[in-house]
C-alpha cells in the first residue's frame, strides 16, 4: 500500500494553542518532516486554518487525534497525495472556468 506523503486539512481550532504551537506538536509525530498553517479567517474564539503536513509516512488518524486533543476539530481533508513521492496539482482546463 502507497504511503501517504501530504494532507491538506481545513480545519476550526481555538485560539489557544497557536498555530506556532500547534504546528511544533504535529511536527513531532512519526513520519512527519514539515507542517505549515495557515489561517484563512478568525473569529472571537476560534480561527479557520489550513494545515499541510508532509512526510514519509503519514498516519491521518494520529494527526486528527492531536489537532482534537488541542481543542480542534477537522472539517474536511482538502488534499491527499500518496505515493513514492509527492505530485502537484496539474492546471488543467478545468481550473479556468469561471
Amino acid at each position: 500500500m502507497g504511503k501517504v506523503r501530504r494532507l491538506v486539512l481545513d480545519v476550526l481550532k481555538p485560539l489557544d494553542p497557536t498555530i506556532i504551537e500547534l504546528s511544533r506538536v504535529l511536527s513531532e509525530l512519526p513520519g512527519v518532516d514539515a507542517v505549515n498553517i495557515s489561517i484563512y479567517e478568525i473569529d472571537r474564539r476560534v480561527e479557520n486554518a489550513k494545515i499541510t503536513v508532509e512526510g514519509s509516512d503519514l498516519n491521518y488518524e494520529m494527526i486528527q487525534r492531536v489537532i482534537e486533543d488541542e481543542g480542534g476539530t477537522v472539517h474536511s481533508i482538502d488534499e491527499a497525495v500518496a505515493g513514492k513521492m509527492i505530485i502537484d496539482d496539474a492546471q488543467t482546463p478545468q481550473d479556468n472556468v469561471g
